[in-house]
Parts: structure tokens; C-alpha cells; sequence
């Protein structure tokens, strides 16, 4: 428990993953495509893919796969997880 933990504190630990959880947490609708995370970001593609491939590695985001797009979401268990780490106790 504590290494997925770890993992998932080192993925949040860079600023531009921080922030693709948050959007991804705070959308409405609960997902964004794939194709509107570079613009919304204000990075390039593959910057946003690698991104989004650690989030994804270390169990943060949820994705699907609908034809040629892939669609994000935040993962509400790994984000609570990390939350309820982070309560004072």
C-alpha cells in the first residue's frame, strides 16, 4: 500500500500532471478526449501522451478507448486514497 502510494505521489509531484488531474477531476462530464488536453494544456501531443501515461501507470486516471480517440477521466478511488493519506489524523 505504501509503494502505490509512493507512485502515485511521484506522478502529482510534476506541475503539468498535477494540473491534468485536477482539469480531469473538475470537468464536467467527468472525461475529456485526448485530443482536446494538448490546447487545453497548452503543450504538444506527445508531451500530453507521456503525461497521461504515467497518471494512467500510476493508477491516477482511467481511460477508454472509442475508435481512433481515447478518453480521460481522474480515478476517484486512487484520488481518495491519496486524499484520506493526506487527512491529519
Amino acid at each position: 500500500q505504501a509503494q502505490a502510494l509512493a507512485t502515485r505521489l511521484k506522478a502529482l509531484a510534476d506541475p503539468v500532471r498535477l494540473r491534468l488531474v485536477s482539469m480531469l477531476a473538475g470537468v464536467p462530464g467527468g472525461e475529456v478526449c485526448a485530443c482536446d488536453l494538448p490546447l487545453l494544456l497548452g503543450r504538444k501531443q506527445p508531451t500530453v501522451s507521456h503525461h497521461l501515461k504515467v497518471l494512467h501507470t500510476a493508477g491516477l486516471i482511467d481511460r477508454d478507448k472509442r475508435g481512433v480517440w481515447v478518453h480521460y477521466r481522474a480515478s476517484g478511488t486512487a484520488l481518495g486514497a491519496v486524499a484520506a493519506f493526506l487527512q491529519p489524523r
